[in-house]
Parts: C-alpha cells; sequence; structure tokens
C-alpha cells in the first residue's frame, strides 16, 4: 500500500528509498544548488517541510536527505503514499486502531504516526488526502495528540513532519479541496524541485550513476554513453524527469546500444523532434559531422575534387560517392563554412555541446 518504514539504505538508485553521492542528488546547476542551500537549512532544524515538483523530480529523495541530516537521522522514516490509499483506509494506517474497533481489527494496531515517533513523517501526495482526514491531521500536528480508531485515550508522539506534491495547493485551496489551514500548518519551508529539462547539464551525471547502478543490479557490461548520445538526450523535454531517465538507462543497460532510451510513445515537445534507437543515432551524428568535413574541405579546394580527396586522405571514387551521399553540389560553393548546428534528431553539433571522450 506504499507504506514505507525504512532507514537508508546505500547502494540504492537514485528514486528509490537510498542515498546517493551529493554531488549525484544535487549535480551543479544552478538549479539545484539554490535547493541545496535550503536543504541544507532547514535539515538541522525539526519544522515542517513541504517539497513541491513534478512527478520524477525526486521529492521522496530529498526528503530522505533532509532526514538523513537532521538531529533525528538516528529515528525512523515512515512514507504513507496519500494517493494510493482509500480514505477509508488511510485513517486506521495513520493513527491505528484497537481491537475490536471495526470489523476485522482482532488485535490492536499503532498507526504510522507512532511508527514515526522520534524519526519523520513523510505525507508524499498530500494534495490527495481526503477533507475528513485533513481535519483530523490538522489537530494531530498542533500539539503532536492523536486517538487510535476505538480508543478513548489520547497518545502523544514527536515528529518531524515533511510533505509533497505535484498539484498546486494554491489551486487545491481555491477549489475547496485542500483546507488552507493545514496548508499555512505544513508549509513552514516550502521548496520546488525544477523540472529534469531546467537543469539539462546534470544529466550526464545522472545518466553515467544510473548506468553504473544498473549494470552492478542487473549485473550486466553495457557500452557507455557517449557524448552524442548525451548531447541527444540532454535537448529532450523528460516528462517523467529524472525517474523516466532512470527507466530509460536501465533499457539500455538490459538491451544494449538499440535501446530507446526515450519511449516513442512518451508525449511530444517542441525540442524533440524524434526518438531514435543509439545506433542509428551514431550513425545519423557521424554522417552529419562527414558531411560538414567534406562541405569545408571542397570550399577549402575551390570544389577541385582531387585536390580535396588528397587533402582528406581518401581516394577520389570514395570521395565522388560521399559528395553524392551527402547531396552536396556545388550550388554551395559560398555557403558558409560553419557546421550546422543542429542534426536531424536534435543534437547540438556545436563544439562546445560535444566534449571530448
Amino acid at each position: 500500500m506504499s507504506i514505507d518504514n525504512t532507514h537508508n539504505k546505500p547502494g540504492s538508485a537514485l528514486t528509490t528509498g537510498g542515498l546517493p553521492p551529493e554531488h549525484v542528488i544535487f549535480g551543479s546547476s544552478r538549479a539545484m544548488s539554490l535547493v541545496r542551500q535550503k536543504a541544507e537549512k532547514v535539515a538541522a532544524t525539526s519544522v515542517a517541510v513541504l517539497i513541491e515538483g513534478e512527478g520524477g523530480t525526486g521529492k521522496e529523495l530529498m526528503a530522505r536527505w533532509i532526514h538523513s541530516r537532521s538531529p533525528r537521522s538516528a529515528g525512523p522514516f515512515v512514507k504513507i503514499n496519500c494517493a494510493a490509499i482509500p480514505g477509508s483506509l488511510l485513517e486506521s494506517e495513520l493513527f491505528g486502531y484497537e481491537k475490536g474497533a471495526f470489523t476485522g481489527a482482532h488485535t490492536a494496531k499503532p498507526g504510522r504516526v507512532e511508527d514515526a515517533d522520534t524519526g519523520t513523517l513523510f505525507l508524499d501526495e498530500i494534495a490527495d488526502l481526503d477533507m475528513s482526514l485533513q481535519s483530523k491531521l490538522l489537530h494531530f500536528l498542533q500539539d503532536g495528540r492523536f486517538t487510535r480508531i476505538g480508543d478513548n485515550s489520547e497518545r502523544a508522539v514527536n515528529i518531524r513532519l515533511i510533505c509533497a506534491t505535484h498539484k498546486n495547493l494554491a489551486v487545491e485551496i481555491e477549489g475547496g479541496r485542500f483546507r488552507a489551514d493545514l496548508f499555512y500548518r505544513i508549509n513552514v519551508v516550502q521548496m520546488k524541485l525544477p523540472r529534469l529539462r531546467e537543469r539539462s547539464e546534470d544529466l550526464p551525471v545522472l545518466a553515467e550513476y544510473f548506468r553504473a547502478y544498473y549494470m552492478r543490479q542487473f549485473d550486466k557490461q553495457c557500452e557507455p554513453l557517449t557524448a552524442g548520445v548525451i548531447g541527444y538526450l540532454s535537448n529532450l523535454a523528460w516528462p517523467g524527469n529524472v525517474r523516466e531517465l532512470s527507466n530509460g538507462i536501465a533499457r539500455y543497460v538490459l538491451i544494449g546500444p538499440d535501446a530507446a532510451i526515450a519511449q516513442e510513445n512518451r508525449p511530444k515537445h517542441k525540442r524533440e523532434s524524434s526518438q531514435v534507437p543509439l545506433k542509428r543515432l551514431t550513425k545519423q551524428v557521424v554522417h552529419e559531422m562527414e558531411r560538414t568535413v567534406i562541405l569545408e574541405a571542397l570550399q577549402a579546394h575551390q570544389w577541385n575534387r582531387k585536390k580535396t580527396a588528397e587533402a582528406l586522405k581518401i581516394s577520389y571514387r570514395a570521395l565522388i560517392y560521399k559528395i553524392r551521399d551527402a547531396g552536396l553540389s556545388q550550388r554551395q560553393r559560398q555557403a558558409p563554412t560553419s557546421p550546422r548546428t543542429t542534426s536531424p534528431v536534435g543534437l547540438n553539433l556545436k563544439k562546445s555541446r560535444i566534449p571530448t571522450e
């Protein structure tokens, strides 16, 4: 039922319960640098934190990182996904129940707030909590006291609350779906996680981390991701964010270079023009770069094909074939000599976008 009660587990993937190295979590982008500054400040406290961001941006990971750096790190980290449990069951999961409280309650069961005592309670997708339970949660947060279902006595716990949502709570409040007073209670510090396409400079580090992780998990070797492929991936939209990238690299490790890292049925975005298997992508990129080199050489030798072939150290016959294959003609004598900046598959071909390996 999407309930977790764990401490941090080393060596897990970025989108699971473990904590990767900090340079992987935060990368080097300006957007994540700002997130890290705020996270470091709130980690040492026990204030409530609200983490917002699209699905797959790493909200749970950030909650675990804050917990691991907090004075409560020796205590439990207890997670509940509010969207995955029906409201009628969620109350009993949160606050527990006594024996005989309802049909099927054959023994007493503590709630997750009790399990989180001295640690952190992480409520994922808090916006999906139904209104009646929002009221009960608000009363609990006011003094840390609650009552199990079927019991009259109050119990007290000492927890830190971290909530997360992919929805805009201001819009939910305006629509009457979320209590404003609860919002003010959980929103002591607000953190907004950027989308992957807003931190594309971090993609190479993330991709390599996932490649190494899945090679260990699957006990399988795979070819490194080339600079050309990384450049192509950096120009995709990634609507599923880091989680989508993780799944794509898992496919790459399992299937190999023929795997489509970006799924073919993913939503379209203006920055991407196709999803191309890696072998075909590499061939297209090489063809495009070769065309640029040949055109520059022809222009440098005033379209003297014999001298061009000698300069390129290929046979005259091979040069003629490549000229035809690339669709070059002498009408391009006066064409600019700078290489094209974008390939048909969206890969930026400027030298600054293709680092040497």
